[in-house]
């Protein structure tokens, strides 16, 4: 059983992060503690944070104290090897690994960047760590600038070298190479490989590569002089402003950044004007250059507009300027999540990621924790890719999430709103949608609205539904959403960001109905706690159940409780637990608590029962000793919905838990309602959340 792995390179910009950070998020989908550990670091951590470490810490929020995570700085190690004290150098970083060998369940050794003095050494150095610490290899190649004779001499070279020294490598990542390339490269390295070794062909991808305009004016050291706020935006090309306006507006292209001395204010506002305008691309930034700023009507212009791209004055002039804007590399960073999630899905799409768990883990962790909740979600919803309407296009978050799922290829999606908005608000966003999987639908003016209108008249004129009433209806998003779930023209509906619960429901009550058998929609939250995922139910649909409603909320949660990967253990609250208290509002815990015995022997439930005699085993032990489900219950039905939905945002405030949902269940389709206060990670986890749904049939 391995517990830990070594990524390697043989030379500087390999792609070694994306690598990184694929694995991390593969591993926290699987196991509960992952640890990090980069022997030789490029950076004195007393002058500033080693970036790599401060981006995984970072992103996927794992407590790495920063003195561990490293053995010595690129410094340090020369001096070392200079006075011929290698072994030294070997047994710190041994002794280093071996605390994250201890603490955690699998840790990932990230070897040197081959950046600054002493890259001589470096490539020896690695190989000499992976040996002595006894952990596998997974070797990067880059193809950039490489042909493909060359790339697999690269890769074939390094290999050798490994093997020379009796260090086993897992995988061989053949990163950025030309997508002209990929089929040659993949034939002959698979040819030549050994059999065992597994092979990933990573094609480049210039949304990894290109810089955003942070790395730019750190790269220039320029002066930020407005437009802090977009200092995210991504760089993919430049162009010199130094000619007339006409002609240089036939030179701008997507995410341009444009170049130009500060007294051509005539360039500044033009450029300013083809971002607003939809006809023209978006433009990144601009870098005033020659040492000169805006003169004083220009700025006060500038001054007096709501906001503006970022713009940056430097001292170099033009020519050198643009030298060194094409000589800045793009570094994954904790500022720059967009860039981290590509890297992410990118990994995911290149890699074998099943072939490659299967050799790195042979071992089950105990429990889920959030993480690996979060990441089985997304695994599942990838399954069988599912086409689901959100409805409020009209929306920011939604469309930032629609623009995250889209890009981290989870669904196919419908977003309902006038297509020319949706589209400014797109650009004015800074958002890239691949428009393969995604459509913007005007209800009123579709070609499904017709036929909507008539079905819709039929399943509701016996109460009382006439052609004019049908018509108004289905101009209303959330009906409009619900007849395309309902006809099969999505597979489910995510709405709630703008409209109220209750107009989120009553189309889906209407004609998609409840499941057979079901007779009451409720809802769950799955609550992603510190260490593990508990299931809360109903905390947002059902004011006061009766006890035959309550027995059929705990059924379904417990069903979907099973559907998500966690076994269900119910706890059905009260304020007494077994037969300690008596009152109306226990009794009817009681019966809800027999119905499902009667209806679903197959469920462990225990009610009435305390929340901390539900969740502690020792308090479970005292007030329940028998019990199957005290002490590690994972799913918790509330009486009322006062009750649930006070408890479940007092536990998330106090707690700091991610809380998913209001999960809706018991309809035909899967319908869900977001929170009006919900954030962008709250409708990305919803829709990931129907996609499943939506594969139950």
């Amino acid at each position: 059983m391995t517990k830990a792995v070594f990524i390697a390179a043989a030379e500087p910009y390999s792609g070694k992060s994306l690598i990184t950070l694929g694995l991390v998020n593969m591993l926290l989908g699987q196991t509960r503690q992952v640890g990090y550990f980069k022997p030789l670091i490029d950076y004195d951590p007393a002058q500033e944070p080693d970036p790599r470490l401060a981006t995984i810490s970072s992103y996927f929020k794992l407590p790495l104290p920063a003195a561990d995570t490293y053995a010595y700085t690129r410094a340090e190690a020369l001096a070392l090897m200079e006075t011929g004290a290698q072994g030294e150098l070997i047994d710190t970083v041994i002794r280093r690994f071996k605390y994250w060998e201890d603490t955690c369940d699998f840790t990932v050794v990230e070897g040197s960047d081959f950046v600054g003095p002493g890259t001589a050494f470096e490539f020896d150095a690695n190989v000499s760590i992976a040996k002595n610490l006894g952990v596998p290899v997974i070797l990067v190649v880059s193809g950039q600038g490489k042909s493909t004779a060359q790339v697999v001499s690269a890769v074939l070279t390094t290999l050798r070298n490994f093997e020379s020294r009796e260090v086993p490598v897992l995988q061989v990542v053949a990163n950025r190479i030309a997508p002209a390339q990929v089929a040659d490269v993949q034939a002959l390295l698979r040819d030549q490989l050994p059999a065992e070794v597994l092979l990933a062909i990573i094609p480049d991808d210039p949304n990894l590569l290109h810089p955003t305009m942070r790395e730019i004016q750190a790269g220039l050291g320029g002066k930020l002089l407005f437009g802090e706020a977009g200092l995210g935006n991504q760089v993919d090309n430049y162009v010199i402003g130094a000619m007339q306006v006409p002609n240089f507006l036939n030179y701008l292209k997507e995410n341009v950044l444009i170049v130009t001395p500060g007294d051509r204010g005539d360039i500044i506002v033009c450029a300013l004007q083809a971002d607003l305008s939809a006809n023209y691309p978006k433009v990144a930034g601009i870098v005033l250059s020659t040492g000169t700023e805006p003169d004083e009507p220009v700025r006060l212009l500038l001054e007096g507009l709501p906001d503006t791209v970022p713009i940056l004055a430097v001292a170099t002039g033009t020519f050198e300027t643009t030298t060194r804007v094409s000589a800045i590399r793009s570094r994954l960073t904790p500022d720059n999540p967009r860039k981290i999630q590509l890297a992410i899905s990118t990994f995911d799409r290149y890699v074998d990621v099943s072939a490659l768990r299967e050799k790195l883990v042979s071992f089950q962790s105990e429990g889920l924790t959030p993480h690996m909740f979060q990441y089985r979600l997304l695994q599942w919803a990838r399954r069988s890719r599912r086409h689901i309407v959100l409805p409020e296009g009209n929306d920011d978050r939604i469309l930032r999430a629609a623009a995250l799922l889209l890009h981290q290829n989870v669904v196919d999606l419908t977003i309902l709103g006038d297509p020319a908005t949706v589209a400014a608000a797109i650009k004015r966003l800074g958002l890239t949608m691949p428009p393969e999987h995604l459509r913007i639908i005007d209800p009123v003016n579709s070609a499904l609205y017709a036929g909507y209108v008539e079905t819709f008249y039929e399943l509701r004129k016996d109460k009382g539904m006439n052609h004019d009433m049908a018509r108004d209806l289905l101009r209303d998003v959330s009906y409009f959403g619900s007849m395309m779930v309902y006809m099969g023209d999505a597979d489910g509906m995510v709405s709630g960001a703008v409209h109220t619960t209750q107009h989120t429901i009553r189309p889906a009550l209407q004609f998609i109905k409840t499941k057979p058998g079901v007779s009451v929609v409720s809802s769950v939250f799955f609550m992603c706690l510190p260490d593990r995922v508990a299931v809360f139910g109903d905390c947002a649909v059902n004011p006061n159940p009766t006890a035959e409603q309550l027995a059929e909320i705990a059924i379904s949660s417990a069903d979907s409780s099973a559907v998500f990967g966690i076994e269900p253990r119910v706890a059905m609250l009260s304020y007494s637990s077994g037969t300690s208290g008596a009152g109306a509002d226990v009794e009817k815990v009681r019966q809800a608590t027999e119905l499902v015995r009667q209806r679903r022997p197959d469920l462990k439930v225990e009610g009435p029962i305390q929340y901390d005699a539900a969740v502690d085993p020792l308090v479970g032990r005292l007030k329940l000793p028998d019990s199957e489900v005290a002490g590690q219950a994972s799913v918790f039905i509330f009486p009322d919905l006062n009750t649930g939905n006070n408890t479940y945002k007092a536990v998330q405030r106090e707690t700091g838990a991610l809380a998913i949902g209001p999960v809706l269940q018991g309809l035909n389709k899967p319908v869900n309602d977001l929170s009006r206060g919900c954030t962008v990670d709250d409708v990305f986890n919803t829709v990931v959340i129907t996609a499943i749904q939506s594969q139950q049939g």
